[in-house]
């Protein structure tokens, strides 16, 4: 039900649509915009400049917005810019970006946040992300659509997660992930592809087979492993074999996960 509970501390100049829900003892800072159908639970903490986008939830003792965890910030303007239609569990933690890093943490669409995750200062997320309990998005990563990261995974600053990939439990990613990449073991190896993702989307089978000859090319050709991506670029048909070899080609001066 809309409404604000009495109790909740809503600070001068908060915008909040009439359509929104904000619950017991909650804390709405004075720059943050709360967008159509939204529900903030209790005990919640909304600050900094954040926006929240319609028909997202956040459950009781998120924090969202608060200033970056990096000693480099000095109180620079910079904002947190959250989609709609997001879950966002409880102890979850957001922050917002930091001049050097272009100012910016971005949430898509329909992500899912398990109880405390944290989604560091300008990372950007897709689409549909997942975050597992207790898993941790660093600095500056960028994490594209329909990615699952799983329980206490730990992403490395400045790490690019591919459309489609998937990190097992516990496992610590160091290095750029290729799109559908399925990545596993406390020290993140490319394990295979996340094939059970691209059968429950629909992918055809032959793109599904030609995702799988492309892996192996990348796991056992020859050359480097930018050498390899590139011959596949000049033999492949398929776009979303297309999809990993552009995001190789497209060299952030960072490594990546290779087969293992």
């Amino acid at each position: 039900m809309a409404g604000i509970h009495p109790s909740a501390v809503i600070e001068d100049g908060a915008q909040i649509d009439p359509s929104a829900s904000v619950g017991p003892f909650c804390v709405i800072g004075p720059q943050v915009v709360i967008h159509a159908n939204v529900e903030i639970k209790s005990h919640a903490i909304v600050t900094g400049r954040t926006e929240v986008g319609a028909d997202t939830v956040i459950f009781p003792f998120a924090v969202i917005g608060e200033i970056p965890q990096d000693l480099k910030f000095k109180g620079e303007a910079s904002r947190l810019v959250i989609g709609k239609r997001n879950r966002i569990r409880e102890h979850v933690t957001m922050n917002c970006g930091t001049e050097a890093g272009g100012g910016l943490t971005s949430v898509g669409d329909d992500g899912l946040f398990m109880a405390g995750c944290h989604i560091a200062h300008d990372a950007i997320l897709g689409d549909r992300v997942i975050v597992v309990n207790n898993a941790a998005v660093a600095g500056h990563c960028i994490i594209e659509d329909d990615v699952i990261i799983g329980g206490l995974a730990g992403i490395h600053q400045f790490v690019r997660i591919g459309r489609g990939a998937i990190i097992g439990a516990v496992t610590m990613v160091t290095n750029d992930v290729i799109p559908y990449g399925l990545v596993q073991a406390p020290r993140g190896v490319l394990d295979g592809l996340n094939l059970v993702g691209l059968k429950r989307r629909g992918v055809a089978r032959a793109d599904i087979t030609a995702l799988r000859a492309a892996f192996q090319m990348l796991a056992q050709g020859e050359g480097t492993f930018h050498d390899r991506a590139q011959r596949l670029g000049d033999e492949t048909s398929s776009d979303y074999v297309r999809e990993i070899v552009d995001f190789v080609m497209a060299d952030t001066g960072r490594h990546f996960l290779t087969p293992g």
